[in-house]
């Protein structure tokens, strides 16, 4: 078989026997490609290859790329699930990758704004025109519902209910859940659905149908998430911060928690099959604690000076 038949078959399971996230699908594609590269040039074939042709090309890929721990993680995810489905399709006995051990992968504690920061970066938008109040909306409602970037940009109209504050969101493994809208970021997206988004809708020429995502960009069409990222980083360099949009995300996690919020409550909002993803916001909340005695407690041991 081709490669090109390799990776539309595998896509195919992917979609339709495993009901993957299209962003799920996309690595695992490409991770496969890259696998198929690799056999293309040492001559060897996926129906017959064993562990050691596996291994092989796991190493090559380290070594070459010097990809993180997570990423080697995806890349053998992807081979394991490859051959598994080809087990599946009679083309072999034995998956050659089912004896790989996963790199150990680092638990990191992730970057945070402050509450001070988040005033002061989505306070400097500025929103006279259709695209800075798309902005101010976009990454209040991230901030405040906690959104994965790709959440925001695959949102549709149909999927937000300001009646009832909330948000129906899409996410990993195109599972759904519900997210109230805080009050602030309600007000911007009422401005924005009134005031920005018809004007930027406006501006799709030549087609028919309008789009129904929520988020659209200068040329009416859905706002991406590279498009997103840019333009964070385009206001976070505007008032010398740093820090990535899935900030606002860890933010919103750690500031309810350190509020008071309930772990499991925190866990739903976000999204979380599993409740240790979420427990990682506990550790942050702990730094904070520390900082906090510290810097202010008259016996913590803080020289002045």
């Amino acid at each position: 078989m081709e490669r090109s038949g390799y990776l539309k078959s595998y896509e195919q399971y992917l979609v339709a026997e495993r009901n993957l996230a299209p962003l799920s699908v996309e690595t695992y594609l490409r991770e496969l490609g890259f696998f198929l590269d690799f056999l293309r040039e040492q001559g060897g074939e996926p129906e017959t290859v064993d562990g050691g042709v596996v291994s092989s090309y796991l190493e090559a890929r380290c070594d070459t790329n010097g990809i993180t721990a997570r990423s080697s993680a995806k890349a053998q995810s992807a081979l394991r699930g490859f051959f598994r489905f080809l087990v599946r399709e009679g083309k072999r006995v034995s998956n050659p990758a089912a004896g790989l051990s996963l790199p150990k992968i680092p638990r990191a504690i992730p970057e945070v704004f402050s509450v001070g920061d988040i005033d002061r970066i989505l306070g400097s938008i500025k929103t006279q025109s259709a695209g800075g109040l798309r902005d101010r909306c976009l990454f209040e409602v991230i901030y405040s519902s906690g959104l994965r970037i790709s959440e925001a940009a695959a949102l549709t109209l149909e999927r937000v209910h300001l009646k009832e504050g909330v948000l129906r969101v899409l996410g990993k493994g195109r599972k759904e859940r519900l997210v109230p809208i805080g009050g602030e970021a309600e007000a911007w997206l009422r401005r924005y659905l009134e005031e920005g988004r018809p004007s930027l809708a406006g501006k799709r020429s030549g087609r028919s149908r309008p789009a129904g995502e929520v988020f659209l960009n200068y040329r009416g069409l859905p706002l991406g998430r590279k498009g997103m990222w840019k333009r964070f980083k385009e206001i976070l360099s505007g008032v010398n911060a740093y820090g990535k949009v899935h900030g606002l995300r860890h933010s919103f996690a750690t500031h309810l928690l350190h509020g008071g919020a309930n772990l499991r409550a925190v866990q739903a909002l976000l999204g979380h099959a599993d409740i240790s993803t979420t427990q990682i916001y506990t550790h942050v909340d702990q730094e904070i604690l520390e900082t906090a005695h510290r810097d202010f407690h008259p016996r913590s041991g803080r020289k002045d000076g």
